[in-house]
């Protein structure tokens, strides 16, 4: 049984909070859970100590059982010192959609004007090989 360090959405429409939780993968995002471990109100500033609560000693007994959090647990668990992330890297990331989609067009035409590769001398091209239909 794969297990998982996730939030799982609470409160009400527009109004997010999120229980961290310790689930089976398999079970639905809100739904049944192993146990509670803290919260996170991304509602409030940054500053406030009252935006997230872990219950670091749980966190650490689930880790060593080998429960693997999420994205946003890592980024929590790095902050608080418990792990540490990888750094990512999507250098396209400040590229605007419309200029990115162009860039992606351009090279799809570049590599279809590209000479098709010949086949080897000794290959019998494909529609020979296949047997023929009954």
């Amino acid at each position: 049984m794969p297990v998982v360090i996730r939030m799982a959405r609470a409160g009400t429409k527009k109004r997010p909070f999120y229980h961290i939780v310790i689930a089976d993968s398999r079970a639905p995002r809100d739904g049944r859970f192993i146990e509670r471990i803290g919260y996170f109100n991304p509602l409030l500033p940054k500053d406030k100590p009252e935006r997230l609560k872990l219950d670091l000693d749980k966190v650490k007994a689930w880790i060593a059982k080998g429960a693997q959090p999420s994205d946003r647990i890592m980024r929590f668990l790095d902050a608080a010192g418990i792990m540490k992330r990888q750094q990512r890297n999507n250098p396209q990331r400040a590229i605007p959609r419309k200029e990115r989609k162009a860039k992606e067009e351009a090279a799809k035409a570049a590599a279809g004007a590209a000479p098709a590769v010949a086949p080897a001398a000794g290959a019998a091209p494909a529609a020979e090989a296949a047997p023929p239909a009954a």
